[in-house]
């Protein structure tokens, strides 16, 4: 298929991607319709696909989605986190709409859904996980692309670009070898000019997937370097004020004395009309007189003897009187309900002693 013109040629450029990338590097288990995309077995199990059959069905898939009119009709979905941002790029690139993270169940089928579309083609990033909108595509007849594996179920799946979609870097590469080619085949780029989009050339580490934690260290180190380099070039580097020119003579600065001695002060009281008069003077402390208690006078003896004084004596208080112990007098109800009780078992006798019928 690629064979027919050259401009269509695997090149060594982009075969070397692919190895590089590890796209040709499969799993230990094989499907049965992705057999024929598989070039060897490794010792270890490991399954090579044929990166030359990778390239004629990318091409292919790019035929199909560069003969959509309308870029808006081309749907690509992807549930997998290492290929949410190269379905991104993809998507904002060719012009096609995404859906990544978790597809909602009824978007190709239930037509009072909010997110209900319609597309003309659905292209997928792995059929096994993406396996709600292949399914969903196949009811309302829309022919479904997918990046497969040598695992990868083909039910349902009407173009299969063999190719590692597990690994971050292959996934990256893929994604962005078929944008290429799409705006190839719509005239927008050349193979000259390469990759480029505004003026900007897109490399495929764009389309790589990045961790978050990675992106804020590389930022927190950014800004570091950014404070270092401020540092050494603010007004506190050495030798700053040599690059000035000549017409400002240098002066040498004269030492200023501070005083921080504090003039002791007793009389808080004191007035002062300015703040910097003078402290009042301090006058000599005078002797203090020694206060001598008075001495207790001593009273003369009563003549009542200390026998004759009685000491209070309390009333003398009566014990109360002792209560009668009160029987315990039946309740009605209780008299009530014994009565009633020897009466039932009355008549339960009487029943059991009456001969049968």
């Amino acid at each position: 298929m690629s064979s027919s013109l050259d401009v269509f040629k695997l090149t060594d450029d982009d075969a070397m991607k692919f190895l590089v990338c590890e796209s040709h590097i499969g799993t230990k288990k094989m499907d049965y319709q992705m057999e024929h995309y598989v070039w060897k077995r490794r010792s270890d199990g490991i399954h090579i696909i044929n990166i030359r059959k990778t390239w004629e069905k990318l091409l292919f898939a790019a035929r199909a989605i560069a003969a959509i009119e309308n870029p808006s009709d081309v749907v690509v979905v992807s549930a997998q986190p290492y290929a949410q941002r190269a379905v991104l790029k993809f998507a904002a690139h060719i012009g096609a709409t995404p859906i990544v993270g978790r597809f909602t169940p009824g978007s190709l089928t239930n037509q009072i859904q909010k997110n209900f579309k319609e597309p003309r083609l659905l292209v997928v990033s792995d059929p096994q996980l993406d396996h709600q909108a292949v399914r969903e595509a196949s009811y309302v007849n829309t022919p479904v692309i997918a990046v497969a594996n040598t695992d990868s179920p083909l039910k349902f799946v009407d173009i299969a670009i063999p190719a590692n979609n597990k690994q971050k870097h292959s996934v990256g590469l893929i994604w962005w070898l078929l944008a290429r080619e799409v705006l190839l085949l719509r005239g927008k780029i050349s193979r000259q000019t390469g990759f480029v989009v505004d003026d900007k050339l897109i490399m495929p580490d764009l389309y790589f997937f990045r961790d978050p934690q990675e992106q804020e260290k590389e930022g927190t180190e950014g800004e570091a370097e950014a404070d270092i380099t401020v540092k050494e070039g603010g007004w506190g580097a050495t030798g700053g004020m040599d690059t000035m020119g000549g017409d400002f003579p240098g002066v040498q600065a004269e030492p200023v004395k501070l005083d921080f001695e504090v003039p002791h002060i007793t009389d808080w009281a004191a007035a002062s009309s300015d703040w910097n008069a003078a402290p009042a003077e301090q006058q000599p402390p005078q002797a203090q007189q020694m206060v001598v208690p008075p001495q207790p006078t001593a009273q003369a003896p009563s003549a009542v003897p200390p026998s004759a004084i009685a000491p209070p004596q309390s009333a003398a208080v009566a014990p109360p009187p002792p209560q009668p112990i009160q029987q315990h007098q039946p309740m009605p109800t209780q008299v009530k309900l014994e009565n009633g009780l020897k009466i039932g078992i009355f008549i339960w006798l009487m029943v059991l002693m009456m001969p049968p019928f």
